[in-house]
């Protein structure tokens, strides 16, 4: 492989992990706390939409970034009126919000045409490149010498002794999911950023590849942040090795589509079950 290739290959893996990593950290916010979150899925949709939708409507990218992160703000804080309010179960609330943000989506999309819209204002990518690779070393940190990161670590591990020793796990898991919102919104803005327009499908199960490699990162954000790295490096090859003949056969593009799914699929079934999750995790 060329030095020109290898870079290429390099920059397109931090460019393409970098939203995965912004959405595995706001899933590490979350699942820390003791709030499964399968909705991060449909907290970058809404992201996308809103962002592309009110981009558009004020020709302003740093606006559009905020209405992003408002809209995955707002369904965070309905995850956690669902589940720690009305007590329903975690993953039954993640998979209804994940529906609603999609079929609202598609819905919206129909109605306003935003994605029949070109040159969509988008936040400076490098910047969001940045934010996503100083995210989880801000984290680790947190999780180890702030009170908000010790008070989320100990409501992760058990929220019945987390009461006794004075802290309220509903108010922490609340701002848990607000940072859940807004990582959610940098991570759509990312995904928008990158293709520069918006359309219906554009995020494409990212939230589940960043749960899958919060998982394998053991909840830990820096070695998340290394699967998150290791799915980007797939999808950057399964970009660079499409309509490439391998031992003499050009493999339709429809496999290499798959490559990051599949190496998705081949890592939790390799490592799930040496994966701990926090104890107190989908615990009231």
């Amino acid at each position: 492989m060329d030095s020109a290739l290898l870079g290429t290959l390099l920059q397109s893996t931090v460019t393409l992990a970098a939203p995965l990593v912004l959405a595995c950290m706001a899933g590490y916010a979350s699942e820390r706390s003791g709030v499964v979150n399968i909705a991060l899925e449909g907290k970058m949709v809404a992201a996308t939409l809103c962002g592309a939708a009110a981009g558009l409507a004020t020709h302003n990218p740093w606006l559009g970034l905020l209405a992003g992160m408002a809209a995955a703000v707002v369904l965070g804080l309905v995850h956690w009126v669902l589940t720690q309010t009305f007590r329903v179960d975690h993953i039954v609330s993640g998979m209804a919000l994940n529906v609603f943000a999609l079929g609202a989506a598609n819905f919206v999309d129909r109605k306003l045409e935003v994605g029949n819209s070109s040159g969509v204002p988008v936040v400076p990518e490098g910047v969001l490149v940045v934010v996503a690779l100083v995210v989880p070393a801000v984290l680790a940190w947190a999780s180890r010498f702030t009170r908000w990161g010790l008070r989320l670590t100990a409501v992760g591990a058990d929220p019945e002794k987390a009461r006794q020793m004075g802290i309220d796990p509903v108010a922490v898991r609340a701002v848990a999911l607000l940072v859940t919102g807004v990582l959610c919104g940098c991570a759509g803005a990312l995904v928008l950023a990158h293709a520069r327009f918006y359309t219906d499908g554009m995020v494409a199960g990212r939230g589940y590849i960043a749960l899958a490699a919060l998982i394998l990162g053991g909840w830990k954000p820096l070695r998340a942040l290394g699967a998150c790295l290791v799915f980007g490096f797939a999808q950057a090859l399964q970009l660079q090795l499409q309509g490439v003949p391998i031992l003499g056969v050009e493999l339709p593009r429809e496999v290499w589509y798959s490559l990051p799914y599949l190496v998705t699929v081949v890592a939790l079934a390799g490592f799930l079950g040496g994966s701990r999750p926090p104890a107190g995790l989908g615990k009231a």
